[in-house]
């Protein structure tokens, strides 16, 4: 029998225990043994360059793995998402039963389950582990990777009834927990786990340590871009408000030059409220200081109740002292004064919002008061 039969073998990567075959037939045969002993070195070599082909092949899975979290993280629009593809290779990369991923919570002090693949436990999706308690808790405080090949008998970690329930509920034995960095500051925990007694060599542990270093990075540049979109929003509010207050600027300017020329044509106050009703829109009623009405710009709407007028006279006493227009149910009211002399009040309805900066206009600094509602100069 030819040892060319392991390359066939090799070729279609048969199993371990059918590299016997050959061996096997030649005894069966009576092969002398020095053709039995050049089978067997042949098996050997075989399996040696099996066992190499295997490492190269889970080795480019996992770097194609890696090189697809990148893609993921360079295209990065839902974090979730991106966890979750995360978390989901893990489990497959490790051929593991379950993995889940934890965030620290620096203000709880401890590090809460944020995504799980595989799991079957409610209790276990919903546990928070204090730092330095149980396996994850240990690796979130220390920043070390730590596993166990049966994790609830280790006496190494300290555990906690409420955590080993949860894990007994989930049926883990197995668990291997890597830290989640950015620079010196651990973030979190990405852990793989099974529900045997099966341990994690070297390789896997720095395979999902890539994977956890990916996840901080994918956890950064989601927060990263939360802060950039809130602060892009908050200026553009920003923008707009100064937008809206410059416009309301520069019609409360035209509005005190057409009324300051009404006024010094010896207009009266009919004249000033009917710009003013022109600006704003509604009713402007001009009490005088005792909060008899001095003028309406609109004949036929219905004149203040007492309850209004009464709340009218509180408001505009608020409205004097403030220095600004004071708002009441539908009433916009602003004091009339002359220095510590009242003179009257102006009562605008309308259901419209009345900006300070247009307010102004028909309130009108303290020192022309008299100059807008007595037709007089101050």
């Amino acid at each position: 029998m030819s040892c060319g039969v392991f390359l066939e073998l090799l070729a279609r990567e048969a199993s371990p225990v059918e590299f016997e075959g050959p061996l096997v037939q030649a005894r069966a045969e009576g092969a002398p043994p020095a053709v039995l002993a050049e089978l067997e070195a042949a098996k050997v070599a075989a399996l040696r360059v099996r066992a190499v082909m295997r490492r190269h092949a889970r080795r480019e899975a996992e770097l194609a793995a890696l090189f697809d979290t990148a893609g993921d993280l360079a295209g990065l629009r839902d974090l979730d998402a991106v966890l979750e593809a995360i978390t989901r290779r893990a489990r497959r990369l490790l051929n593991a039963d379950i993995a889940y991923l934890t965030l620290n919570d620096d203000e709880r002090g401890d590090t809460y389950m944020r995504v799980t693949d595989g799991s079957v436990s409610a209790a276990f999706r919903r546990l928070r582990l204090p730092m330095g308690t149980g396996l994850v808790g240990l690796v979130a405080q220390s920043a070390m990777p730590y596993n166990s090949d049966h994790y609830l008998g280790d006496a190494q970690f300290r555990h906690r009834g409420f955590i080993d329930e949860a894990v007994a509920e989930e049926g883990l034995v197995a668990i291997l927990g890597v830290p989640m960095k950015l620079g010196s500051r651990v973030i979190g925990v990405l852990t793989a786990a099974n529900r045997g007694e099966r341990p994690f060599d070297q390789e896997e542990v720095a395979l999902l340590g890539s994977l956890a270093a990916h996840a901080a990075i994918a956890i950064d540049n989601a927060r990263l871009l939360e802060e950039t979109r809130t602060a892009l929003e908050e200026l553009s509010a920003a923008n707009v408000e100064v937008k809206a207050r410059s416009a309301a600027v520069e019609v409360a300017a035209r509005a005190h030059d057409r009324m300051t020329a009404v006024v010094v044509r010896g207009g009266g106050v009919e004249d000033v409220a009917a710009i003013v009703t022109e600006l704003l829109g509604g009713t402007l009623h001009v009490l005088d200081a005792d909060g008899a009405r001095l003028a309406t710009t609109d004949a036929a709407s219905a004149p203040l109740s007492d309850a209004e007028l009464a709340g009218v006279s509180a408001s505009a006493h608020s409205a004097r002292a403030q220095g600004r227009t004071v708002r009441r149910g539908d009433l916009w009211i602003a004091s009339v004064s002359s220095g510590d002399e009242m003179l009257g009040t102006l009562v605008l309805r309308t259901s419209e919002e009345v900006s300070d900066a247009t307010s102004g206009s028909w309130s009108g600094p303290r020192s022309s008061r008299r100059c807008c509602c007595c037709s007089s100069a101050a």
